[in-house]
This record gives C-alpha cells, structure tokens and sequence, in this order.
C-alpha cells in the first residue's frame, strides 16, 4: 500500500535536517553573491515561435521560460501528485519497488552506468531521485494499479516533451544557419528521459546544498518545479534565484547544444537552494544527440556524445565533479 510522507521516507543520512553534511567541493570555485530576489528570465510562446526572442534568450541567458507549451494543467498537476506519493514511500519501499528500467538514487545527480549514486563524501547533495529512461518505461510493470497510472502519465508527457524539444531544436537550428547534414543526428527523441527529484526541507540552509553547481551534459533540459522554488543560475559573475511560475517550464541549454552552435548559444550554470521548511519537487526532461553522432564544431574536437559522458563519469570518479566541454576544446590542456 501506498502510504502518506513521513520521516521514514528520506534517505537515513536527511533524517536529521540540522546534522552537518559533508563540505561541498566544487571544480571552480566563483565569488558567491547569491540574490534574494527572482530575476525576469526571457519568456518564449511555443504558439507564436519568434526566432528573434529565442535566439536572444540562447545567447545570452541560456534558459527561458515556455509558455503555450500544449501542456494539460490537469496532467502536470496528477503528475507531480503521483511524484509527491511515490517519494512519500519509505526509503526501503523505493529502493525496492523501483525496478528496473527505473532507477532510485539520493545524495547526488549523477547516476553511474548501473544507475547507483555515487555517495561520496564530495557529492553528496541534498536531494533523493528516480530516472526514468522514457523509450524504456513500456517495460516497467507494477501490480500497484497507482503505478500503473503514474507510467501512463509519464509516458503522455513524455509524448509532450519530445515534441517541444524537437520543436524548439528545429527552430535552433534555423536561427544558427546549421546545414541539415550537420543537424540531422544531433536530436534522438529515443535518448530523451525524466529525472524525478525530491529536495528535503533543512533548518541549516546555509551548510547545504540542494544540487551543487553545474551545467547540463544535455542538448535541451526541459524543468518542471513545484511552487517552493530555489532554482538558481549563474549570471554576470552573480547568481539569481528563478521562481516558480504556474504553467510554464524552463528550458536549459545544455552542453551538447553550446557545443553545436560554435558556442553561440550557452550551457547555464545552475544550482537548486534547499528550503528550511518545505520540500521541493521538480520534474527534468533530458534529450542528447544520437549516441554514434559525431558532434562537429570549430570550438571542439570532434567528439560523440558517449565519449562526452564517459569523460564526465570519469572525471566525477576521480575528481569529484564534472569537467565536461572544457575536456574537448580545441588547444586546451590535457
């Protein structure tokens, strides 16, 4: 039986919200002035594309707000609803009640190649998760008749977001002047998938972190958040709090796309806050290029995306953090 939230739900090491976790390190270390207020992130209306707008927002912010997205209200609201109850189980009734081809994981955002978290003392983030391989979830089966709803709705909206991404990937590569050769590979709707997260409330704020500071490896990342907020992104040496807005998404750039577009278009840096009081739950869509693709750039040496991603695993093993687009640029140091 499904059950109501309680503390049995978090992960042991976040059953206690005011012990001290494990000090946070971080590739670059950048001067902190994090900002109270929400900044008025560009708005872009899927219904009335302007290429115009779009093209700003990539260049100079690397994220957006989406309007008109087609979205039902009523499913993102039964979504995060069965996310919500889903998470609200006992740690030991997650971990064994999502099976594969989900995965469970808590205390980081990067999942190895078997789909466990890596805990070290250096990763460690506020926040626990499920991945959800979208060409994959017609294999998930439960007897739990809820379970079975919530993979239904989960596969209608992921029907929806590959149809945004492709959408918005198209009108990309027309504002960029890509030649179809060179774009024709770079978006595989079968890569797509959905991370679920859920980020529990901590008294001490300011001795954790949500999610730590990073970019994307995607080629667009499409969020979903719930109305506690602490989303925020790194801009003009500063970060800035992005606020929750009923019916929109965001839209991240990723590191595929930066790379793609000759660095026209940015990867945002971001980072989620934990809240003191409330817990927080967000909904990520995640799109890559064909695995095999050869992404071609004068910024870059030509690299796949499988080499990219077993770089960062590599460099998130052993350094403790993701170096990511800097591994592949033309002249940079080995």
């Amino acid at each position: 039986m499904l059950q109501m939230c309680n503390l049995e739900s978090y992960p042991p090491v976040f059953r206690h919200p005011s012990a001290s976790p494990p000090q946070l390190t971080t590739a670059n270390s950048m001067e902190d002035s994090s900002s109270s207020s929400s900044v008025p992130i560009p708005v872009v209306d899927l219904q009335r594309l302007s290429q115009e707008t779009l093209g700003e927002a990539c260049k100079e912010w690397g994220v957006f707000r989406l309007v008109n997205h087609g979205i039902p209200a009523s499913l993102l609201s039964k979504l995060e609803e069965h996310v919500r109850v889903l998470f609200s189980l006992s740690f030991e009734s997650k971990q064994a009640l999502v099976s594969n081809p989900l995965s469970y994981f808590w205390g980081t955002p990067v999942l190895t190649p078997s789909g466990d978290a890596l805990r070290g003392a250096l990763n460690l983030n506020w926040l626990e998760g499920i991945n959800v391989p979208l060409s994959q979830l017609p294999l998930f089966q439960s007897e739990d008749s809820r379970l079975e709803d919530f993979r239904h709705f989960l596969e209608e909206y992921g029907r929806h977001l590959s149809r945004i991404a492709t959408t918005l990937f198209e009108a990309m590569v027309k504002n960029l002047n890509l030649c179809p050769k060179q774009s024709e590979s770079s978006l595989d709707k079968s890569s797509g998938f959905i991370r679920l997260y859920r980020y529990p409330p901590r008294s001490v704020v300011d001795e954790a972190c949500g999610m730590m500071e990073h970019t994307d490896s995607s080629l667009l990342s499409i969020v979903h958040q719930d109305q506690v907020g602490g989303l925020e992104i790194f801009k003009d040496n500063k970060w800035l709090l992005v606020n929750p807005i009923s019916d929109t998404l965001l839209v991240h750039i990723g590191d595929m796309m930066q790379a793609i577009s000759d660095d026209q278009y940015r990867s945002v840096k971001h980072r989620v806050s934990v809240n003191k009081q409330e817990e927080r739950v967000s909904i990520c869509y995640f799109v890559f290029p064909a695995k095999g693709s050869v992404v071609r750039s004068s910024k870059y040496k030509p690299f796949t995306y499988t080499e990219f991603q077993q770089q960062v695993q590599n460099d998130t093993k052993t350094l403790g953090y993701k170096v990511g687009l800097q591994r592949f640029r033309l002249n940079a140091p080995v």
